[in-house]
């Protein structure tokens, strides 16, 4: 009984180590600024704790659910299983890194009450849509992403951040509303399905098999927002107005990783593999993410702005999530979901030393980076490692991922894949190399050849600096460890083999 009542009280408490946080905040005054960050850090780490704890448990063959009647027929559930927990650990891991970078970034008086609690109210949501175990469930916790999240790209308060807001916005809601009639019309057709239940919709493929495929679309189309998927991605580049910390955890953990991960469950857990190439809908599915790859790295190749650039750059990254799930292989799969963790913990590390290089120097643009690699060598260490990531030079975890996606392709008889990825390398090359030159080669104008250029001054501040030496270590050991037992690729590897057998 006391096993039982622990097993329904841990997702509750997960939510509760982020969600308690932002009532405490939301109510302390602007001026308290230590118990803000007593009650910030206290959250992120006992958030970090409890996920091993889960991880602990469910290697031991422990259950964890907690579930309440929420209408007649719908309950409201939350559940860990192996794809929540892999999207959990990620998140609590990143939550942890990016509040320790936000406390050093924000300045006094930048309203960080509000800031950080709509930012835990954004991580409650997002660790609700990790455990969601049903699409009701999922849809309240991804609405209510939408609204925390709000807040925090308009943080700044001027017309630019109004403007991108809005996008932001007026996407999401309609992506929602999309969702909704297709949750709608699911539980009409088959009633309250849960994830991992595939018979209920593999009976009713046979009569169902048009309007099963229909809500699939309506699925897909509704978190292919989020996801940034070509054409739905204009909100995107307009959200980098948003603070640094905003934008790290849009891109690497909360918005756009949502979407993908939601991509994940429908296909995986609720319409399963076997019925999904049944009806056919993975190949259009491959075909939107070649698409948005390409896309993506041709639009980052024109952009000046450092965030913007990045910002195509996880256009085009996020659909190798995508691809994999349409990758029907035990490989593809692998690589798909590994990058779950790979995308984040590379992503996360460039938009930390892009905020570092907007708040030391006031540099915001690539032409305006000649030689900051001399004179903030540890950021920019970072930087380069998690951009050589993205383009997929071994041995860092973007490689392993290729790597992965290219033999799920061969393996599914899709050979057209492995070009797909070498193209987007090329491209990741084109437009990150020239950079990562630009700061390690190319002098500061006027700087005398042989000068001291390092300013210790710069890289001071340990809540800038080890947020972004952490986590592009992790670029790096989850490339060299990729064989160790509970990698990020042995984790995935594991999933996939259910996934696949299932």
């Amino acid at each position: 009984m006391a096993e039982a009542s622990l097993g329904s009280l841990l997702p509750v408490l997960l939510l509760l180590t982020s969600l308690v946080p932002a009532a405490v905040i939301f109510v302390l005054p602007e001026p308290r600024e230590r118990a803000r960050r007593l009650v910030n850090m206290a959250g992120a780490i006992l958030k970090v704790v409890l996920t091993g704890v889960l991880i602990a448990g469910v290697l031991g063959g422990g259950e964890y659910e907690w579930r309440r009647e929420l209408l007649t027929g719908v309950d409201l559930v939350l559940r860990v299983d192996p794809i929540p927990l892999l999207f959990v650990t990620l998140s609590s891991i990143l939550w942890l890194t990016t509040t320790v970078y936000a406390i050093g970034y924000l300045e006094p008086g930048q309203r960080r009450s509000r800031f950080f609690g709509f930012f835990s109210l954004c991580v409650t949501a997002t660790i609700g849509i990790a455990l969601a175990g049903n699409l009701v469930t999922f849809l309240i916790f991804y609405e209510l992403l939408t609204v925390a999240t709000y807040p925090l790209v308009v943080h700044q308060g001027d017309h630019r951040a109004l403007v991108g807001g809005r996008a932001y916005l007026l996407y999401s809601v309609t992506g929602g509303a999309v969702l909704l009639v297709a949750v709608a019309w699911l539980h009409v057709l088959a009633g309250p399905v849960e994830f991992l239940e595939y018979a209920p919709l593999a009976g009713l493929a046979g009569e169902h098999a048009t309007s099963l495929t229909l809500i699939f679309v309506l699925l897909v189309a509704g978190l292919a927002v989020k996801t940034a998927v070509v054409p739905l991605h204009g909100w995107l580049p307009k959200a980098m107005v948003a603070p640094a910390p905003v934008s790290a955890l849009l891109h690497a953990v909360a918005v756009v990783k949502a979407g993908a991960y939601g991509i994940v469950r429908v296909v995986y857990d609720l319409y399963g593999l076997a019925l999904a190439q049944q009806l056919r809908l993975l190949t259009p599915l491959l075909a939107l993410a070649a698409v948005t790859i390409v896309y993506g790295s041709l639009r980052a190749l024109a952009q000046d702005d450092l965030k913007r650039r990045l910002a195509y750059s996880t256009v085009s990254q996020l659909s190798y999530i995508v691809l994999g799930v349409g990758i029907a292989s035990l490989t593809g799969v692998t690589g798909g979901l590994v990058h779950l963790i790979h995308q984040g913990i590379q992503k996360v590390t460039l938009f930390y030393c892009a905020g570092n290089l907007a708040k030391q120097l006031g540099v915001t643009r690539i032409s305006e980076m000649r030689g900051v690699g001399r004179r903030m060598p540890l950021t920019m260490g970072a930087f380069t490692v998690a951009a050589l990531g993205m383009i997929g030079i071994p041995p860092t975890a973007g490689f392993v991922t290729k790597w992965h996606l290219g033999l799920g392709g061969l393996e599914a008889g899709q050979g057209w894949v492995i070009w797909v990825l070498l193209l987007s390398s090329v491209l990741n090359a084109a437009y990150f190399l020239p950079v990562i030159a630009r700061i390690w080669f190319l002098r500061v104008e006027g700087e005398r050849p042989g000068a001291p250029t390092l300013e210790r001054d710069l890289e001071r501040d340990p809540w800038l600096v080890l947020p972004a030496v952490a986590t592009g270590l992790s670029v790096l050991l989850a490339g060299l460890l990729a064989g160790a037992p509970l990698s990020p690729l042995s984790w995935a590897a594991s999933i996939a083999q259910e996934v696949a057998g299932s």
